[in-house]
Parts: C-alpha cells; structure tokens; sequence
C-alpha cells in the first residue's frame, strides 16, 4: 500500500505521470466526476487549516467520494489522549484513505505505519508538507512548461518554511535549476537543506538578503510569510514580519514573464495591488492544488 509522507516518495516518473493526470482532470472534470462514487475520505486536521482541507474536500467531492473527520485537535478524542496511532487504526474502518495533518513532525508517518488506508501527509509541523509541493509542481509545469532550466527565487521565511523546504527537495532533481535564497539571516536556510540537499546535489544557489537585487534574474518567484506559530519569541515575530513586501514598484524590476507564487494565506507580503498583474499566479495555484489532490486520492485508491 501507498503513503505519501514526503514528496520524494514519488519518484520523477511517477511524479510525471501525476502531473500528467491532474492536468487531464483540468481538461476533462466531468471524466472523472464518479470515479470516487462509494469512497470515504478521512480528513483529520490537528491543526488548523483553511486552503488544505477544504481543498481535500473540494478534491475527493468533485470525484464523487464522501468526506468525514475534524477540522480541530479539540474536536478530536486527542484531548482524551488518544494516539494518532490509534486514531488511524479506528478511522482505517470507517474510510478509505486519509490525509493528516499535525503540528508535531513524524506524526503523518507514525499514522502510516499504524493505518491500513492509504494516508497522505497534509503537514506535519516544520517538517513536511507533500502536496502543497505537488500543487506548486503542477503550477510551474503547467505554466511555465517545464520544470527544469528555471532560476527560482525563494523568499521570506526559509528557516521555518517546510513549503521552502519540500520544494527545493523536489526540484534538485531536474536539470539546471537554480535558486536564489532570499532572507534576512535570522531566517536562512537550515544547514540540513543547504549542505544536505543542495550542495550535496552540486545544485546553484546563492543567498541574498534584498529582494530588488533578485529579481531581475527570476523565472519564478515563490514568496512566503513568516509564521507566528513558528516563532518562540514575539519580538522577533513583529521584527521579522515586514521584512519583505512584494509591491507594483518591485515588480518593476521583474522579467515579463516572471511567476508569483504563494503557499497562502498571505498577510501583507504581496500587496493587494500584484493580484492584478498578469505574472500573479498564486490564486491560479490555489486552483491547481484542487487537481493535484484529486489525482493523487485516485492514484493511492489505484482508480487512475
């Protein structure tokens, strides 16, 4: 049976042929409308979320499944002190694949270890969080065409970021793609990724602090927020939070063809006033996650 606790538990070919399929479901919904018919989803939030579950929902209704689950640890019998491996032993009789989210990391693998249900990882604290990668993934391929020679520019929280993380990850594997790591020194990248993933992998990368002097040589830019939950000090929370404010007259400096993406929810790093341009793609993302989830139930259910 298969998990998906990390992005690299799909290989390149059969990350292809996910892409492959969901941009299949965007060109033809109505194909796979029924194809989940009689399918429970389990959708177990520890945490909370807005964009992820109900785009789990909205993946496993548009595909003819039912849902079921909480949105909230309170909810939960985790308040009881129930473990998660317990939790996935009973939700295996009730549905037919799951995806957990968990604000402590390992929790999405302890849940598959104990689950006889697919389980699919929908964020495990700091750590890992498979399918906003695979949503980001399908973006970039579909927009740009290609997932390889790109220069992509990653900015604001890289520290803490497991968006950040998973993404640069999954794209060490194609040809020729370079980043540019943008953050103020408190929130660079850890050392596990930057000499574990990405000197390890000979991949090109340097690291600035100003956005301005990044932008002109970017293909894509992937903006991110900085997380109070990630913060043990308030202080730095409010000193850090503003650093970065993506604006009309910073897009200036961009190339025509330059990319914005997002994980949500913004704050304020990308004004109100970018969602216009044409090069902002974040909401578009939002969308594409829609079809990637939907592809991936019908991949772990073996219905593709």
């Amino acid at each position: 049976m298969n998990h998906i606790i990390s992005p690299l538990d799909l290989s390149v070919e059969e990350l292809d042929k996910l892409l492959d399929l969901a941009n299949d479901i965007e060109r033809d919904p109505e194909k796979y409308a029924h194809a989940c018919e009689g399918k429970r989803l389990a959708s177990l939030f520890y945490e909370p979320s807005t964009r992820t579950r109900l785009s789990f929902e909205a993946a496993m209704m548009n595909l003819g499944g039912k849902v079921l689950g909480f949105s909230e640890q309170g909810s939960s019998s985790a308040t009881k002190g129930e473990s998660v491996a317990d939790t996935i032993r009973v939700v295996s009789c009730y549905a037919h694949i799951a995806a957990i989210r968990h604000p402590k990391e390992g929790a999405a693998l302890v849940a598959s270890m104990a689950s006889q249900i697919p389980v699919i990882n929908a964020g495990d604290g700091g750590h890992q969080h498979p399918t906003q990668t695979l949503t980001d993934l399908l973006t970039i391929r579909s927009m740009k065409g290609r997932l390889d020679n790109l220069t992509i520019g990653l900015c604001g929280d890289l520290r803490f970021g497991r968006t950040v993380h998973s993404l640069i990850e999954a794209l060490v594997r194609y040809d020729n793609v370079n980043f540019i790591l943008i953050s103020p020194e408190e929130l660079r990248v850890p050392s596990y990724i930057r000499e574990g993933v990405l000197q390890k992998n000979n991949v090109s990368y340097r690291e600035v602090v100003r956005l301005e002097e990044a932008l002109p040589d970017l293909d894509l830019l992937y903006m991110t927020r900085v997380q109070r939950e990630r913060f043990f000090n308030e202080n730095d929370y409010v000193r850090m939070k503003d650093f970065y404010i993506l604006d009309e007259i910073k897009m200036k400096l961009a190339g025509p063809d330059m990319l914005v993406l997002h994980p949500l929810p913004r704050v304020n790093e990308i004004s109100v006033e970018v969602d216009k341009d044409p090069r902002a793609a974040y909401f578009k993302q939002a969308q594409y996650g829609v079809y990637v989830r939907m592809a991936l139930i019908l991949t772990l259910l073996n219905l593709a």
